[in-house]
């Protein structure tokens, strides 16, 4: 985030960061209009530049905003206190899914930006994309009982599994046009989180 952005009110800057996200959400990269970002957060163009040193910038900057909306979101008392592999993964993801289901541009952004391989950005992204999974990882997952598991199996690849398990759900019900529903998520995540459980803790922990 550049200097002179960082000068404007929280109010300004999330405006212009919530006009991006929704212009960035319905367009690919390329075809994301500048102009149209500009009218939509209520300032010209040439002063979102001035703010801005480029597109990718503007898109990075957007990039962050949506991790700290649902990091924000997700993050409570409550997860820290959560030792088991399943539950917090379960408590995380659902938290997660309510922010998408009240913010359906983030859902879209944010499956762009993870989908995207052939954009001038996409390089950037997957880059973020391990580096947030691993921080993720390490920083919520501390205090989990890891002796549950079978020597066989790799907790952090297991994570990865959830998530990819996840946005794929999400991904399949936005290009179905279906709302999210989060007692179905729900549902659906608890027999997904049932067979996974078998397959990796100890049978004294089932």
């Amino acid at each position: 985030m550049s200097e002179r952005f960082k000068e404007l009110s929280e109010e300004k800057q999330i405006s212009i960061l919530k006009a991006a996200m929704e212009v960035f959400a319905k367009y690919e990269y390329k075809k994301a209009s500048t102009d149209l970002i500009a009218s939509k957060a209520g300032v010209s163009k040439g002063l979102l530049f001035y703010y801005f040193q480029n597109k990718k910038d503007l898109y990075l900057t957007v990039y962050e905003y949506v991790k700290r909306i649902i990091t924000e979101g997700v993050t409570d008392s409550r997860l820290w206190e959560i030792t088991d592999f399943f539950e917090l993964i379960s408590y995380a993801t659902m938290k997660k899914i309510r922010i998408l289901a009240e913010n359906p541009y983030i859902v879209e952004f944010s499956i762009r930006s993870f989908y995207s391989d052939r954009e001038e950005i996409s390089g950037d992204l997957k880059l973020k994309s391990k580096e947030v999974i691993a921080q993720n990882y390490h920083q919520y997952f501390s205090k989990v009982d890891f002796y549950k598991f079978k020597e066989n199996v790799n907790p952090f690849e297991l994570f990865k599994m959830m998530i990819w398990l996840v946005d794929g759900y999400v991904h399949e019900k936005q290009m179905n046009n279906e709302p999210l529903c989060l007692e179905a998520i729900s549902s659906v995540f608890a027999n997904w989180t049932g067979m996974l459980k078998q397959i990796a803790y100890k049978e004294e922990y089932l």
